[in-house]
C-alpha cells in the first residue's frame, strides 16, 4: 500500500474534480467572443440601414398597413442610434468589460424587438438580424466564465 505524498512545502494543493468550479458551456465561452463581435457587426449593418433610411425614402417599400407606422427617416434614425451604441457595446465586449455582457444583452434584445416590427419593410434582412441577436443574447446568458478584467 501506498501512502499519499505531502505537498512540498511552498507549493498549493491541487483542488479535487468535486471542488472544481463551473465555469459553463465551452462553447458559450468562445461564443462570448463571437458575440462581441457580432455585436459591431450588427452594429454596423444598423448603421448602413439607418443611413440608407435617413439618405432616401426610396430604399425601402413603404407600407401602408402595418400597426407599427412609422416614417422610414424615423426608422432609420432608429436603426442608426441602434447600430452606433452596438459598436460601443460590442468593443466593450471584445475588451472585456464586466458592463458590457449585460448591456449587450439589452440592447440586443431591444434591436430584435425594433427590428422584428421593421420586418415588413425588408423581411431577409430583419430576419437574420434578428437570429445573430439570437444567439448574441444565448451566449451573453449562457457564459459563466469571469470576465477579464
Amino acid at each position: 500500500m501506498s501512502q499519499p505524498s505531502a505537498p512540498t512545502p511552498g507549493s498549493t494543493p491541487r483542488p479535487a474534480a468535486s471542488d472544481a468550479v463551473d465555469s459553463g458551456n465551452p462553447w458559450a465561452g468562445g461564443g462570448t467572443l463571437f458575440a462581441g463581435f457580432l455585436l459591431l457587426v450588427d452594429g454596423v449593418l444598423g448603421v448602413i440601414k439607418g443611413v440608407a433610411g435617413i439618405a432616401t425614402n426610396d430604399v425601402y417599400a413603404a407600407v401602408n398597413d402595418y400597426v407599427f407606422k412609422f416614417n422610414v427617416t424615423t426608422w432609420g434614425w432608429i436603426h442608426l442610434i441602434l447600430g452606433v451604441v452596438l459598436i460601443f457595446v460590442g468593443w466593450g465586449i471584445l475588451k472585456g468589460a464586466t458592463w458590457a455582457r449585460a448591456v449587450g444583452i439589452a440592447l440586443a434584445s431591444l434591436n430584435l424587438i425594433a427590428n422584428f416590427m421593421w420586418l415588413p419593410y425588408t423581411p431577409i434582412w430583419a430576419i437574420v438580424t434578428i437570429a445573430i441577436d439570437v444567439f448574441i443574447i444565448w451566449a451573453l446568458c449562457t457564459d459563466r466564465s469571469e470576465p477579464v478584467v
